[in-house]
């Protein structure tokens, strides 16, 4: 019975330990990470967190949906606004408050500068989460 217990948890605190994950850069250059897909059109990369600060080789890429596309973006595609509706504003919101959550919190932040991952220090944490919180407070704020 107990090898039963213990061997249920394990499985249960499997897919805490190896997440999907993903990461994208806005049009301002603030890297953003979140556990849900970034809006359609978003060129974005799937990471598998492992738990560590070690990021895992082999990021795949995407376009806002599921299906992998590795075609540079044109330029045209690359400047186009998102549209101002609810369902996107509210997703932004949704992906700031994890951020802020993230940088607010005490595990280490990776961030990617010059095509390298590397660890966030304090100062940059500091500086992404003003950043951050001013976003939220401009297009979240509900006023």
């Amino acid at each position: 019975m107990r090898r039963l217990l213990i061997a249920t948890a394990l499985l249960l605190a499997a897919p805490l330990v190896m997440a999907q994950a993903y990461k994208w850069t806005d049009a301002n250059g603030t890297v953003h990470y979140s556990d849900a897909p970034p809006p359609q059109g978003t060129k974005y990369k799937k990471v598998t967190t492992t738990g560590t600060v070690e990021p895992l080789a082999g990021a795949s890429e995407g376009r806002g949906s599921d299906t992998t596309d590795k075609s540079p973006p044109s330029a045209a595609s690359a400047q186009k606004p998102m549209a101002d509706t609810p369902e996107n504003r509210t997703k932004l919101c949704g992906t700031l408050k994890s951020n802020l959550d993230t940088l607010k919190g005490s595990g280490p932040v990776v961030m990617e500068q010059d095509g390298q991952q590397k660890l966030m220090d304090a100062g940059q944490r500091q500086q992404q989460q003003a950043s951050t919180e001013a976003q939220y407070k401009q297009y979240c704020s509900g006023g």
